[in-house]
């Protein structure tokens, strides 16, 4: 026989009630919510206007650094030339004088051919031309002085009316008396030189200008390295005396341009 089931007295203390008893716990259920994104807090107003961006100063605008630095270049060459123009003897202003100024108006050219014979109208010169090569010492010959009185070109340059320069040495005294040369720096810019060549033509220059070089500073590249054109040199001695080997102090050089030719 099953024994009865008794109820196990309650433990002590304060009893819920039914109402309470019979309920469910809620269920607690937890969303993350979504929060909209801060906005910016507004500035801080503090009684004055916020200042535009500076524009750049009215005026000059400064340099580009490049320029700049092409100009410290050019005056360190400027320099370093100006140096060495005081102990060589070499004139610095000639580096950018460039080649003399032609005549305004089309020039010929023509080809190689051996000079035969110089006339210059405005001193009364006419003289045969003889070839002369290098001396000794490397500078330009000069004809004999027993051919005193007959010009010589440089054989190792071009003939007149070739392009570049011919060269024309003369004297301009011997102990017997003038020269060829003698009155070379009584020309003037505007006078006509002409030039008998082998193939019968005449080559006319036209006087650019007169100079007178001590021989230390003599312009080699306006003399001997100007390509511009047809052109002509004229040189001989001038200046002070110094006797002996030195003879004159200077040189006096006429420059002239090819301006036409004509048959003989």
């Amino acid at each position: 026989m099953a024994r009865p089931v008794t109820s196990r007295p309650a433990p002590p203390g304060p009893r819920m009630p039914d109402s309470v008893l019979r309920r469910r716990p809620a269920e607690v259920i937890t969303r993350p919510e979504r929060l909209p994104a801060p906005r910016p807090a507004p500035p801080r107003r503090t009684g004055r206007t916020p200042l535009p961006a500076p524009h750049p100063p009215r005026g000059r605008r400064p340099l580009p650094l490049g320029l700049i630095a092409v100009i410290l270049v050019f005056v360190g060459l400027f320099c370093v030339g100006a140096g060495l123009g005081s102990a060589t003897g070499f004139n610095l202003g000639d580096l950018f004088k460039g080649p003399d100024k032609p005549p305004p108006r089309a020039f010929p050219v023509l080809d190689p051919s051996t000079p035969k014979r110089l006339t210059i109208p405005a001193i009364k010169v006419e003289a045969p031309i003889l070839g002369v090569g290098l001396a000794k010492d490397g500078s330009v010959d000069t004809p004999p002085l027993k051919r005193h009185n007959e010009a010589g070109w440089f054989n190792q340059g071009p003939t007149p009316g070739q392009f570049g320069p011919a060269l024309i040495v003369g004297h301009a005294d011997t102990r017997t008396g003038p020269s060829v040369f003698h009155n070379l720096g009584k020309l003037k810019p505007g006078q006509k030189i002409e030039i008998l060549r082998e193939d019968h033509q005449v080559a006319v220059f036209q006087i650019n200008s007169v100079e007178h070089y001590n021989k230390q500073k003599l312009p080699i590249k306006r003399v001997y390295a100007d390509y511009s054109r047809p052109s002509l040199r004229l040189l001989t001695c001038g200046g002070n005396w110094l006797g002996g080997d030195e003879g004159y102090s200077d040189n006096v050089i006429v420059f002239a341009s090819l301006i036409t030719t004509k048959e003989r």
